[in-house]
């Protein structure tokens, strides 16, 4: 079978992404070359999923397509993920539904009602101070604050310490580096994990501590390993929430009929139509664990398969008018969260919060006018904006 390796642009490089011309390549790749095989390079060698339908096949079928050997392309010096086989991101299962399990009680929808309270009120003062600013960043302002305080509230960091968290991860974040690589960020978690080992606790770093997984505890590398997967998803829906305040402002009409249906069921499909739009993680990978075929294309065992969100989420054939910004999009079922076991564990707690931040925003905000630069990121791996700068005109 001949493999056609030609496209029109190399979709590993970041300027490709961060220009948003990448989207015309994967729409050329859905319909010319929907499975599409890369050499090697610097990167090791990979198919391209673009397809909604292939990449959902993949997310649901972890016998054949494994997460255990990495979940992000990276440069073949670095080898294999150090992490492989020891988080919930990169574990299959059983051991993956046995580490989610883990701490599963603090991302219900119950634990989300019980937060209701206070994350209203922690939103209201976000945006209450975004909008005193006259001009904000909303990246910083508003999705990292939000999503930092999110996470440090399930992990069980006092209140005290959550500022210090978020400049922390910012900067690791900003860094492109992993946050085991941010020294007092660790530190922070390592006191934090001896701490629960004395006193324990029914927050996240007290369940990652004194949980057992399949009859064993967690060794402390696996600790601070699934530390830094919840923190670093966080990440995701702070450039969700970001991303989705700026589309509004971009949108003016979509933000006015916000505000007009701002207590009925439209909130709950403009959640949902941020997500797909803003598809903040951009690639997820798996390996073949046996020989497979889709589209008629051969993929070995052991071939890296790389699945491509946003192009998932721009399908034609799944998603009227994708290109579309439209808050009361039905039906949505986009894959912005993943999809079968590895379906995002904080995906109700996000949903709770954004749903949340957009009613606060209708609430007390009566315009959003763009009041400066946006710098796209320029990644493989998340996508939003660096920074944005909006203003939230008071109600």
């Amino acid at each position: 079978m001949t493999v056609s390796t030609y496209i029109p642009a190399d979709i590993t490089d970041p300027e490709l992404h961060a220009s948003g011309e990448v989207h015309q390549l994967w729409r050329w790749m859905r319909q010319h070359s929907p499975v599409h095989w890369h050499e090697p390079g610097d990167l090791p060698g990979f198919w391209s999923l673009t397809r909604y339908d292939h990449i959902r096949y993949v997310y649901q079928h972890p016998d054949l397509y494994s997460s255990a050997h990495g979940v992000l392309l990276r440069p073949t010096v670095l080898g294999e993920d150090p992490g492989s086989g020891l988080t919930m991101a990169l574990t299959d299962p059983p051991r993956h539904r046995a580490l989610r399990g883990q701490v599963a009680d603090r991302f219900t929808e119950r634990c989300a009602r019980s937060l209701a309270d206070e994350m209203r009120t922690e939103i209201r003062s976000v945006v209450t101070r975004a909008i005193e600013k006259g001009a904000c960043d909303v990246v910083q302002d508003v999705g990292a604050r939000l999503s930092s305080y999110s996470i440090a509230r399930l992990l069980g960091v006092e209140p005290a310490d959550r500022e210090q968290l978020l400049q922390w991860s910012t900067e690791a974040f900003e860094s492109g580096k992993p946050l085991t690589s941010h020294v007092p960020l660790m530190r922070f978690f390592i006191d934090m994990m001896y701490a629960r080992m004395a006193t324990p606790a029914q927050d996240a770093m007290g369940m990652f501590v004194n949980n057992d997984v399949q009859g064993e505890l967690l060794t402390e590398t696996e600790i601070l390993l699934g530390v830094e997967n919840l923190v670093g998803a966080s990440e995701n829906a702070g450039l969700a929430m970001a991303a989705g305040v700026f589309a509004l402002g971009t949108h003016p009409q979509q933000w006015q009929r916000l505000v007009r249906e701002r207590d009925g069921e439209l909130v709950r499909t403009a959640v949902e139509e941020v997500l797909r739009w803003t598809s903040s993680a951009t690639h997820s990978m798996r390996t073949a664990t046996v020989d497979t075929v889709v589209q008629g294309q051969r993929i070995a065992a052991g071939d890296r398969v790389v699945l491509w969100m946003p192009s998932a989420n721009r399908d034609e054939s799944v998603f009227a008018e994708p290109d579309r910004f439209d808050l009361g999009r039905q039906p949505n079922r986009h894959l912005a969260l993943g999809a079968g076991e590895h379906v995002c564990i904080g995906s109700t707690m996000a949903r709770h919060q954004m749903r949340m931040l957009l009613q606060t925003l209708a609430e007390l905000v009566a315009a959003i006018e763009p009041a400066g630069d946006m710098e796209p990121l320029r990644s493989i791996t998340v996508n939003g904006p660096a920074y944005a700068t909006v203003r939230l005109v008071a109600q």
